[in-house]
């Protein structure tokens, strides 16, 4: 039954009341502070390594993981857990090659370094850029899923429940980054504790099929009687799934996929930026050890709901206008939950959305506020012009994503698979144009506008061009799939995770090419001010990402 118990309300209202008090106690300890731009859109010096690490995880754990990651594991397994794990691995290198550059070069919005590393035209095409995918892509999907996630728990009108997680995630983004980053930390604690409650519950309903008790029994009869989702990598021939290709997940563009996620995306990277060295490394590794227990959150809940279903229960309650849809399988699964326990997972899901939409939202103001409004509107606004313009940039970036999100296209793919491959059109050109920008000082500012324009059109056309061609020989050879269409015709398609990588590929040598050319030519391009002494670690952070090299090793190797 899609309702909550009064206790249920009650532990929601208890999770609401704890978040808004402890908000409103941290924006009146900072509140004289937060008249700097720079203090109330990156919350410079305030936030502690933990403080980063929870907030990185609460921006970027939302419903496309809760709903259409476990979706994902209800359809195909552990297979998807490959973006969680990978991403812990991710982090260490954006924590040691990444964030000593911003740091050191001063750098506070990404538009900043395109503009420093290349020129104005750029960073304003990609300012541009950013903002209409972070509210049109990004923060409607967010709302939107989120909407539908609540809907699906409570039985509360889906407008509704879109209207107030705009309100409440207005409400904690107006107190700025000082207040989203220590907000975060109750969020991801809710978050954490609902989860694994969830993931408790399920598997011991799991070993209930099996006439057992307890969560290992569940998960070792989980193992055995779906053992096709316990594989990290699928194979090649296996074309239900040809969004995760077999190992070129590993060695193709999931890579791009996360080190442009995490690396070079304001809505990330701005947790980090306010801080000092020492302090922004801690907390992304912190962010990479929670990662590590997200998969146990997100997906295993999916594969105990699919082995549940397969064993006869939840036959309609995952069903949708008569066809069964994956991404009903965490709601379904709460609503399994006895009453508080339930009002407990679904606070730790409202947590996840809420966090995520006020820091999607402050990234919004910020690119907007500093990179738009004081270059080219208002060069000579004061600090507090700047902190109004982007409260006001909060409300509007909102209501825009209420007013878009029921038109939200989220296919039969999943909420989480569409939100992937729709940023990964313009992901590898952005990354090429990041790393080598980083690296490189010959590279060009007409190479960074080949890797803007060219990588997306260069993604269209992979995307499309298997469709006009018979491109079947691509299929023997590995990088191509044969995908079947709901009308029962059939074509072929490059996963979009090869698709990236080839894109990335082209756009490197393209951009060495060109800036080759422009160099010839005599045209100087602008370096970042980088030594090698920027990238040396300390002993407890070698010693934090060798336990964390050991632990993923582990996970592979056992469920390869």
């Amino acid at each position: 039954m899609n309702s909550l118990d009064i206790k249920d309300y009650i532990v929601f209202l208890v999770y609401f009341v704890i978040v808004a008090v402890y908000g409103f106690w941290i924006y009146r300890k900072k509140k004289k502070s937060v008249s700097a731009s720079h203090d109330y859109f990156l919350a410079e010096g305030s936030l502690t390594w933990w403080a980063i690490g929870t907030s990185l995880i609460a921006s970027n754990i939302s419903s496309e993981q809760f709903i259409a990651m476990s979706g994902n594991g209800f359809k195909m397994g552990l297979a998807i857990a490959t973006y969680e794990w990978m991403a812990a691995a991710t982090l260490i290198i954006v924590a040691v090659f990444f964030i000593p550059v911003y740091l050191k070069n001063k750098i506070y919005t990404m538009p900043q370094f395109l503009q420093q590393r290349y020129n104005e035209t750029v960073a304003m095409i990609m300012a541009v850029f950013w903002l209409l995918l972070y509210v049109v892509v990004n923060l409607t999907s967010i709302l939107y899923l989120g909407a539908l996630a609540i809907n699906g728990i409570s039985g509360i009108d889906t407008n509704l429940c879109m209207y107030a997680l705009a309100v409440f995630a207005i409400i904690i983004a107006l107190g700025g980054m000082k207040v989203i980053g220590y907000t975060d930390v109750i969020q991801v604690l809710f978050l954490i504790l609902g989860g694994l409650v969830t993931t408790y519950l399920a598997l011991d309903r799991v070993a209930e099929l099996n006439g057992q008790e307890g969560v290992m029994n569940g998960f070792n009869y989980m193992m055995s009687q779906s053992d096709d989702h316990f594989h990290m990598i699928l194979k090649k021939e296996n074309t239900n799934f040809p969004s995760l290709p077999g190992l070129t997940v590993l060695l193709g563009g999931m890579w791009i996929v996360n080190l442009n996620y995490w690396g070079c995306n304001q809505y990330i990277t701005q947790r980090a930026l306010g801080a000092d060295l020492k302090t922004a490394r801690s907390g992304i590794l912190f962010a990479a050890f929670l990662k590590l227990l997200m998969p146990v959150i997100v997906v295993l809940p999916g594969i105990a709901a699919y082995v549940i279903h397969m064993k006869g229960g939840l036959q309609t309650e995952m069903l949708q206008n008569g066809e069964l849809n994956p991404d009903k399988a965490y709601p379904v699964l709460l609503n399994l939950l006895p009453a508080g326990l339930k009002g407990l997972s679904f606070a730790a899901l409202t947590a996840a959305i809420v966090a995520s939409l006020a820091g999607k939202v402050n990234s919004i103001a910020t690119i907007f506020t500093l990179d738009i409004f004081k270059k080219k509107i208002d060069k000579d606004a004061s600090e507090q012009k700047l902190v109004s313009v982007g409260k006001i940039v909060v409300v509007v970036a909102m209501i825009a994503a209420v007013i878009l999100a029921p038109f939200l296209g989220i296919d039969k793919k999943g909420g989480f698979e569409f939100i992937q491959e729709y940023t990964g059109f313009v992901s590898p050109g952005i990354f090429a144009m990041f790393i080598l920008g980083f690296f490189w000082k010959k590279t060009s500012s007409n190479a960074a506008m080949f890797a803007t324009v060219g990588g997306f059109a260069l993604s269209v056309l992979f995307k499309f061009l298997p469709r006009l061609m018979d491109l079947q020989f691509l299929s023997s050879a590995g990088f191509s799939s044969l995908v079947v269409q709901e009308d029962g015709t059939s074509l072929y398609e490059i996963p979009f995770l090869d698709r990236m990588g080839f894109v990335f590929i082209i756009a490197v040598i393209g951009m060495v090419i060109i800036s080759l050319i422009d160099s010839k030519r005599g045209k100087e391009s602008k370096g970042l001010e980088i030594d090698s002494s920027m990238f040396k670690v300390n002993n407890s952070f070698a010693l934090g990402t060798a336990a964390i090299v050991v632990i993923l090793t582990a996970l592979y190797a056992y469920f390869w």
